[in-house]
């Protein structure tokens, strides 16, 4: 029997355009079937009414770049610059398995559940060889949180010997590397407009990597139809390591191996010149942009107004807990807002601008924007209800301003494809206290292997 749920009463926000201060979003079977001001129209069979009065309904939040793994290593070299905290934390993340991977995936995405997230594209790089199927446990976990998934299949072959960044025990071959991402490609990536998970291709980055699995990857993506991804001009360090080893700089560096495209997005994109973002806008390569973890680690601040301007496509990411300790994909919401207007003035991204880069945004980067992203008839029923008549947001009158400016909203009800996940603040899928539990099972294993 088809399902139908109706959300009326709400400020509805499409990010497409239309807004309605009294509206309802109507989906049936997971697919939003009519948005619109006033009471829904009426609906046959199987109902359910959610009463959305006193919140603002927008769409579910696209995360663009997570790494899930380091929610068990979170708070660890905490005045370290990216490279000094990278090569800390390389000695311990080599130790990673799949059983832990299993619960940091849990403990991850039912954090990013409950400050809205309904998509979340994480890069994981580090497959220890005989650690057990990392990309299998991880999609498993996912599916028991029922965030939709998109894993960046990472990659290094790399190490110190050959004059990269991560310990040698910690890289895989180039053969090795490409075969295990043909192998998530095939085991897991589902192209379906409704598909819970996708795989993209995604070696690490420029300090990570040999030219030969940055340009094969490359032929591997574009021969099985799936995106690519990597870290890029996070730093000024990584600029100059650039220039000095490959005489160029990152984004040239990435043009040169057919790195530019709109199959192509890149985290941080943090040092860009006028003229590599005009490389990026014509190619239309996707960023997204990270503000928490930038500033923790000292990155800089992303060029957000100048690439909106020049029309490229930008989302948000929480990057990886270990860098961002605790972050939500609403937070990232209010420091992109306050990042921007710190380095251009008050009118450099506007609250809507925000909310877009974490809805429409996030899923253009990820090719996903034909099925989510906006709350379109036709699309894919994930809706984020947020209550914004509570103590403090009640005497803000924009909803908009109330979820973007200030402490995150309490989050009335999470729908990813027409089912709840979030029901006034709790998990309805995995509970909160099981994800917890994992989690913290998955640091005390990670941090007791790393110090024997």
């Amino acid at each position: 029997m088809s399902r139908t749920v109706i959300i009326e009463g709400a400020h509805v926000v499409t990010v497409d355009g239309a807004e309605y201060a009294d509206g309802h979003v109507v989906s049936r079977d997971g697919v939003i079937t009519a948005v619109g001001a006033g009471p829904a129209p009426e609906a046959q069979g199987e109902v359910e009414r959610i009463d959305g009065r006193g919140c603002v309904a927008t769409p579910g939040l696209v995360n663009t770049h997570n790494h899930l793994y380091q929610w068990a290593t979170q708070g660890l070299f905490a005045d370290g610059t990216l490279f000094e905290w990278l090569v800390g934390s390389y000695e311990i993340w080599h130790r990673l398995d799949a059983d832990v991977v299993s619960g940091t995936t849990s403990a991850g995405l039912s954090h990013l559940a409950l400050s809205g997230c309904t998509t979340a594209s994480d890069h994981h790089y580090i497959y220890p060889a005989g650690r057990g199927d990392i990309v299998a446990a991880e999609v498993e976990a996912a599916r028991e949180v029922g965030v939709r998934l998109d894993l960046a299949r990472g990659s290094m072959d790399r190490g110190h010997s050959q004059g990269g960044l991560p310990p040698d025990s910690v890289v895989e071959t180039l053969e090795g590397a490409l075969a295990g991402t043909a192998a998530a490609i095939d085991a897991h990536h589902d192209a379906s407009a409704s598909s819970m998970t996708r795989i993209a291709v995604a070696p690490c980055s420029p300090f990570s990597v040999s030219r030969d699995l940055m340009t094969q990857g490359a032929a591997l993506a574009r021969d099985r139809g799936v995106n690519l991804h990597t870290h890029l001009a996070e730093t000024l360090d990584e600029e100059e390591k650039c220039l000095a080893e490959f005489g160029c700089t990152p984004v040239e560096y990435a043009e040169k191996l057919g790195w530019l495209g709109d199959d192509v997005w890149f985290a941080h994109a943090v040092h860009l010149s006028d003229s590599a973002i005009g490389r990026i806008a014509a190619t239309g390569t996707g960023i997204a942009h990270c503000p928490t973890s930038n500033a923790r680690l000292g990155a800089g601040i992303c060029r957000v107004p100048e690439l909106l301007a020049a029309g490229v496509n930008v989302g948000l990411g929480v990057d990886g807990p270990a860098s961002s300790e605790l972050s939500t994909m609403a937070g990232e919401m209010h420091q992109a807002l306050l990042m921007a207007r710190a380095r251009k003035g008050p009118q450099a991204l506007t609250a809507r601008q925000s909310l877009e880069l974490a809805t429409l945004g996030g899923a253009r980067v990820l090719g996903r924007d034909a099925e989510l992203g906006s709350l379109t008839v036709g699309k894919q029923a994930d809706v984020a209800l947020w209550r914004v008549d509570g103590f403090g947001f009640d005497v803000i009158a924009d909803p908009v301003v109330a979820l973007t400016f200030g402490p995150v909203p309490p989050l009335e009800r999470l729908l990813v494809g027409g089912n709840t996940v979030v029901d006034r603040g709790e998990l309805r899928t995995l509970s909160a206290e099981t994800a917890a539990a994992r989690g913290r099972a998955a640091h005390r294993s990670l941090m007791q292997e790393a110090n024997h």
